[in-house]
């Protein structure tokens, strides 16, 4: 027997399809746990224990050492844990570093806007901002390199991102600062062209929230050493003692006390992408995610990308348009999608052009993205009928 639903009454049933996603996890952040992750499955040795103590300090240091290996981050770049996810690392990146010379912000949507309001409004800088709208990128050749620069690698909120790291000049005199937590073990970034990356563990990697990572090249440690901000810095932001980088929040001396059990969930996480082939594995994945779902838009006159150029298309948080949407309709659209189990967390975000957005990551199967399309169409159908 066919399953149907009807919109009201006098409107025509529209056929449910016959299948679900079987993980319907799409959400852009938290993002779906890796495939066959249960809680059960965590070590809890380090539950209980002090961070500080040698079996806490041996598995933040594990941590650190499984994201460089995956990474293949060189020797040069520092690796730290620390508080207030990506939003934490990257702001205090911003509050120690920011201020020796010029600064350049790149904005293409929210959370790059984040950045320009810190610069202007809280460090009290004039930095030049260089913008684009939802769905475009800001010309790259427009940024002045004697400056540092702030940007976001792979734009969360509006599916857009730079296409390579060919525009970072090589012999630059300013700091490269790349929110890069959308795209790290999902691109292969080139580590010689960034001073300082930030992510959080909830994106490509399915974990949880809360904790940031920093990574740090050896131009980004001379900054630190050599630069005292003029503005106040809170206790979690202080990266230097004496003078000295303070080495220890690298290799696993948290500046405040973390969550075991996240780092216990990030290491299995990690684990889990090690024996995929590390990056190269994780970097399959999404590809094939992205390509699945490039596949159901080019079907469809209706669905289409936010960013329509490919070259700079996000393959991580793919963001869509629907033919006729408002903030209403997408509101229906996915609330249908949740009620049935089929879909959760796929509305774009707030501050976005009303439309989708579907998480791509490593951890999100490709038969599920497959299995997304027809549900697409039901609820699409059905917002219009209702």
């Amino acid at each position: 027997m066919t399953d149907t639903t009807a919109a009201d009454a006098g409107i025509a049933s529209i056929a449910k399809p016959a299948a679900k996603p079987a993980r319907p996890h799409f959400s852009s952040g938290p993002c779906a746990k890796p495939p066959g992750w249960s809680p059960e499955k965590l070590a809890t040795e380090s539950l209980g224990r002090s961070h500080r103590s040698k079996l806490g300090k041996n598995r933040l240091q594990y941590c650190i050492d499984l994201m460089r290996e995956l990474l293949r981050l060189p020797e040069t770049h520092r690796i730290g844990i620390v508080p207030g996810s990506d939003t934490g690392a990257f702001e205090m990146a911003m509050w120690t570093m920011l201020g020796a010379r010029g600064v350049t912000t790149l904005a293409w949507e929210s959370f790059g806007e984040g950045w320009v309001t810190d610069a202007v409004k809280q460090l009290k800088l004039e930095p030049t901002v260089i913008r684009a709208d939802y769905g475009q990128l800001p010309d790259l050749g427009q940024v002045n390199w004697a400056d540092d620069v702030l940007f976001t690698w792979n734009g969360t909120t509006s599916g857009v991102r730079v296409p390579d790291g060919d525009w970072i000049a090589a012999d630059r005199e300013g700091l490269s600062f790349a929110d890069a937590t959308s795209a790290v073990f999902a691109y292969d970034l080139p580590w010689d062209r960034i001073d300082v990356a930030t992510f959080s563990w909830q994106k490509v990697l399915g974990g949880e929230g809360a904790h940031g990572v920093l990574i740090l090249g050896p131009r980004a440690v001379e900054r630190l050493e050599s630069h005292v901000p003029a503005w106040p810095l809170p206790k979690v932001f202080r990266l230097v003692s004496k003078g000295a980088l303070a080495e220890g929040v690298f290799k696993g001396e948290t500046i405040n006390t973390p969550s075991m059990l996240a780092v216990e969930d990030a290491i299995f996480a990690l684990e889990w992408a090690k024996g995929l082939g590390g990056a190269e594995g994780l970097i399959a994945r999404s590809d094939a995610n992205a390509a699945a779902l490039d596949a159901i838009v080019a079907e469809r006159d209706w669905l289409g990308h936010l960013a329509a150029d490919a070259g700079i298309r996000s393959k991580t948080s793919v963001c869509l348009t629907v033919e006729g949407a408002d903030a209403d309709f997408i509101k229906k659209f996915a609330g249908l999608l949740e009620k049935e189990g089929a879909a959760y967390d796929v509305a774009g975000y707030r501050d976005a052009p009303a439309g989708l957005r579907i998480w791509c990551g490593a951890t999100v199967d490709t038969a599920d993205i497959v299995a997304l399309g027809p549900w697409l169409d039901w609820a699409y159908e059905t917002a219009k009928a209702g």
